[in-house]
Formats: structure tokens, sequence, C-alpha cells
């Protein structure tokens, strides 16, 4: 049979037709001119649609329309991650209307929640009920199922991933069913869900543990880089039970931050000046600055820090917080970030062979690339976690060391007024080069190079990224969840493993004005929207292997586009304070905590 492209008419009134088919009294909340980007506005696209469903129901029509009319589904929250994740000009979903508590067991201390619910939103709820998140990372404007997807950590050797606290799991497959998922039931979806990269479906409840509401104390340091590392294997990580680092390679210090559960009432830190709109903007101005003059980032790093933490070694600076907002720190500004999991034990060689490239000694370093002139933005973040005693399934796509503590490190590059710093390439390919020499895995959600391939990640993960992609070809075998950021990252290449049916490719990034990346995509097979490629079962009745004994509900079928629907308004992000701040006398008080 010919088959002619479908042009914009075609597919208009194709969609009519499958509306009919479906339930018109279950919503289709859906704009077509909304304009995709991150949070640090490194990438930027335009959705087909945008579609913001409320229920159950709507999510499951999604998924079922996509899959009869042969579209892509990428779902998005805060776009907290700085990579192309998340770009799409097929169908993005957003959650953000899906974010209910549906129940509270008080004894067991677990929160059944709709995935859409933001991290902060969580824990103002779960106060309500005297609980509170365990952990967190530095911000929580993620919603939850978003934070889960990219193995999100904190900074603890008490504490893993915060897919750790899951119990449970409800997952829409792209056959439409609604899968529950546990370490009891549907183990190995369960295991694959735990950090899904978005690629198996969309994640509509969380069952989450929780601890009693709690504050803590913290207190941060500046300390010489040899005192830490003097103490790296006594009492850095283990003193206190939330621990962070910022490595500032030019001084040679590093501020040391710790935290305590405690019964004390809360307590604002110290007052500084500096601290509010006057360190936030002429840092902003100085890091501009170096665009140009690249070799003036020791100085700025020497200046922003000693105003803020203090020039001398032994400064200290120390608040109690609830715990909900007292782990969380300020991202400043736009960003790029690059962070690998690493063992614990390799940290101190890592970091000093870092510093020593940085600094120009090249024998010391051992490392490939050449850095003269290149200087680098301030601070590197080091952080830990231990997920070796953690109960449960552990996620196939866990980055962390499986049987012992892990070191994270993050070397992040400011994109002061949208531009791209000049040692971006350079910096981070050297950087990548020396955490794979010291055995370790990048971060899901971070800015990797493009030498982080399948083939990369096979040696890596071994029978955990085969059982992964295995789950992911059952629950998706014709790709509905599947993108051009999967496909060049943990996808076989297309010799092993063909396109797919409704994979989503990559056909054009170009510079946007203003900064960033435009991205844009197409249908693997946009000429004839896939017909001919699946797989021959019935797109409506079709069934997985992973069903059998799980709890499904069948797909409700749908409803009719409203266009005259006024959309919502776009929360774009620009100049919002993305982590912990507070107002204060000067402004914004962002300094605070680093």
């Amino acid at each position: 049979m010919n088959l002619t492209p479908l042009s914009p008419i075609n597919m208009a009134s194709r969609f009519s037709i499958e509306l009919e088919k479906l339930d018109p009294t279950v919503p289709f909340h859906a704009s077509q001119t909304h304009a995709h980007h991150t949070w640090a506005q490194t990438f930027h696209s335009r959705p087909e649609l945008y579609i913001r469903p409320q229920t159950l129901a709507e999510v499951q029509k999604i998924v079922t329309l996509a899959r009869r009319l042969r579209r892509r589904v990428v779902v998005v929250g805060c776009a907290h991650s700085p990579s192309d994740l998340t770009c799409t000009s097929a169908w993005m979903v957003n959650l953000d209307d899906f974010n209910s508590v549906l129940r509270v067991d008080a004894e067991k201390k677990t929160m059944l929640v709709q995935a859409g619910i933001r991290l902060h939103q969580l824990n103002t709820k779960a106060k309500e009920y005297g609980l509170t998140m365990r952990n967190l990372g530095s911000i929580d404007h993620q919603s939850i199922a978003g934070a889960i997807a990219t193995a999100t950590h904190g900074s603890s050797l008490y504490h893993g991933l915060l897919s750790a606290s899951v119990k449970s799991l409800r997952i829409v497959l792209a056959n439409g069913q609604a899968v529950r998922c546990s370490k009891d039931q549907n183990e190995e979806l369960f295991r694959a869900a735990l950090v899904s990269l978005g690629a198996l479906g969309i994640i509509v409840e969380v069952e989450f543990e929780m601890i009693d509401h709690c504050n803590i104390e913290w207190v941060q340091t500046i300390q010489a880089t040899s005192t830490v590392l003097g103490n790296w294997e006594r009492t850095l990580w283990t003193q206190a039970e939330y621990t962070r680092v910022w490595w500032l390679p030019y001084m040679q210090r590093a501020i040391v931050w710790r935290a305590e559960k405690t019964t004390k009432p809360p307590r604002q830190p110290e007052y500084n000046w500096y601290g509010g709109s006057i360190g936030y903007h002429t840092y902003h101005i100085m890091l501009w600055a170096a665009q140009y003059v690249p070799r003036l980032l020791p100085t700025i790093e020497w200046f922003v820090f000693g105003m803020q933490y203090g020039f001398r070694n032994g400064s200290t600076i120390s608040a109690v917080e609830e715990l909900r907002s007292g782990l969380l720190m300020n991202c400043l500004y736009s960003q790029f970030v690059n962070e690998w999991a690493l063992p614990l034990h390799r940290g101190p060689e890592a970091l000093r062979r870092l510093t020593a490239w940085l600094n120009g000694d090249t024998a010391t370093a051992r490392i490939p690339f050449d850095p003269a002139g290149l200087f680098v933005h301030s601070p590197i973040e080091v952080r830990v976690s231990d997920t070796s005693a953690t109960a449960g399934p552990r996620p196939f796509l866990d980055n962390t060391v499986v049987d012992g503590p892990t070191l994270y490190l993050n070397a992040t590059l400011y994109r002061p007024y949208g531009q791209d710093p000049p040692c971006l390439r350079r910096y981070y390919q050297a950087f990548e080069w020396l955490m794979r020499e010291m055995g370790g895995r990048p971060h899901w959600a971070k800015n990797f190079t493009d030498g982080v391939t399948h083939a990369v990640l096979a040696e890596l993960y071994g029978g955990d990224l085969e059982a992964y992609l295995r789950v992911r070809a059952e629950v998706d075998p014709e790709g509905m969840f599947v993108g051009d950021w999967h496909r060049r990252t943990i996808l076989p290449p297309k010799a092993e493993l063909p396109v797919l049916p409704l994979e989503e490719k990559e056909v054009v990034r170009r510079p946007k004005r203003g900064g960033g990346v435009e991205w844009v995509g197409e249908q693997a097979r946009w000429w004839d929207g896939g017909v001919g490629m699946g797989s021959g079962r019935s797109e409506s009745e079709e069934s997985f292997d992973l069903m059998v004994g799980a709890e499904a509900e069948a797909s409700v079928l749908l409803e009719s586009l409203r266009e005259d629907m006024d959309e919502d308004d776009v929360d774009t992000l620009v100049g919002r304070r993305h982590g912990s701040a507070t107002d204060g006398f000067t402004g914004t008080r962002v300094f605070d905590k680093m």
C-alpha cells in the first residue's frame, strides 16, 4: 500500500477521528504554543502539544491517543537537568496539576502521593502530619517523579539515593495500563522505574517513606585543603549526619558544611551585608568579565568567597533550620553541571590531580589535556552517599558504588547572562577522563559529553544495564518514551537495535538568540507515522509479560481537544531563586549557605 506523508491538516483530521472513539467526559488539557526550556536555559524546544493532566484517566488518555497517532511522549517537571533529556518536538506532559496527597500512614510514616507533587509541596504537606523527607539534594523544586528518575541524592554517608525511600510506584505503560510495582510486586519493573530516565512510562503515584519532622543545626567552616584531605579517612564524612565540601582549587581552601538533627529552635545565620543582592550581582558581573579575561577567575575566587565566608582559615557560619529547608543550597545562576560518582577512597587522588591540572602542574595531574590558558569557575562540589547498606531492591541504573561509600564530584560552570564559558569543552573532557580513570559513573541528569555512550555504560553497569534495557523493551516495545538522548547514551547503536517506531530523533540544534541551544526533533518515521514498523500487536489490547500477577486498570478511552481553553501561565523561571534563599535587608540572601 502506498502511503503519503502526513500533513498538519491530515494530522488534525486523524486527531479528530481518534478523539471521537474515546470518552468525551475525560478532559484533554493541552496547548500548542508552549515554549520549553531547561531551568538553566541551556536547551529550548517547542513540543507539538503541551499537556497538563489532572487525573489518572487523563494520563491514560494521553498515552492511548499518542499510541494511536504514533507520537512520542516526554514527561517534564521543573526541567532542572541542564541537558537535552527533556527536549522534544512531539508531546510533552507536565504533571504539576497532578500533585495530590492520596494517603498518609502515620504508623508506617509513609505518604502516597501523585507523582507531579514538587518536593517542597510534599514536605509542606508532610509537616501537617509531623513528618518530613529524610534527605534532599540542593533544591526542592523537582517533582518527586523527576527526582527519583535521575538518581537524585543528597550528601550523607548515612543515606543513599532519594529513591531508597520509595516503597512502591504506579506507572502508566505504553499500552495505557496502570501498573503497581514494589519489591514484592513486579520487582524487575520496580528496579527499572526507581531510576527510569523517563524511558519506561509515566509514573503517576509514589509511596514514600518519611521521618519525624525535625530541625538541623548546620555549621560551615573555611579550611585548608590539606586539612580536609588529612581528615578524609578519619572524621570528615562521619562527624555529622550530613556533610558537604566545596573545593576552591586556586585558593587551596575548602568550605566544609556539616549538619546534625537538633531540638534547638530556629536561628538565622549571622548577618552579612555582602550576602544579599550586592554579593549576588557583584559575582555575576565578575563572572561576565571573566568571559573576556579568563585569568581573572583565580582572583574572583579569592575575593568572592573571602568576602562571604572569610579570608582566614577557621572562619565559621552557623544556623538552625528545619531539615526540609536547611539541606537546600542556592544554585545562583544559569549553569552547566558535570557530576560523577566514584569510590570514596579515590577522592583524595582525584582532587589532588584535578587541582594540579587546573594550576598547570601537568606532571602531578597526569591528565592528557593541555591546561594552558584554561581557567574555570569555583567551587568543585564534593558530596557523598552510601547505598551499600540500603534495604530493598537496588535500581538497575543506580550509579553509586555497590559495596562501599560513594563520592560525587561536580564540576559546575556558570553561564553569566546566558553566555557559555570558553573553558567548557576542554575542562569537561579532562574532568571526565579523570573520572573514568577513577572508576566513576556519570550522574544521569548532568551535562556529560558525547564520550558517554552505550559501550562505555555497558562496561560500567554490565548486566544491570542489560536488565534495564530488557525491561524497557518489554513495557515500551515501540519506543513511545524514547528520544535522541536515550539513543546516544543508553541504547545500543542502530546496527544492534534498529530505530524504534515511535523513537524521536534530533534533526538539528542551533544557537538561540539570547543564549542556549534550540533543539528540534522528529519522529523516527515522520513520513508515515511509523506504520508498518510495529510489533504486530493490537494498538489498544496489547499486554505485556510484566502484567502477569500485577494490578492493572484498563485504559480509559478518551475525549476531545479543547482548543478554546486558556493556557496556564508559563513559569519561565527567569531570575527565579532556585534553591535556598530568604529575603533580607540588602535583598535576597543567597550566600548564607554555599
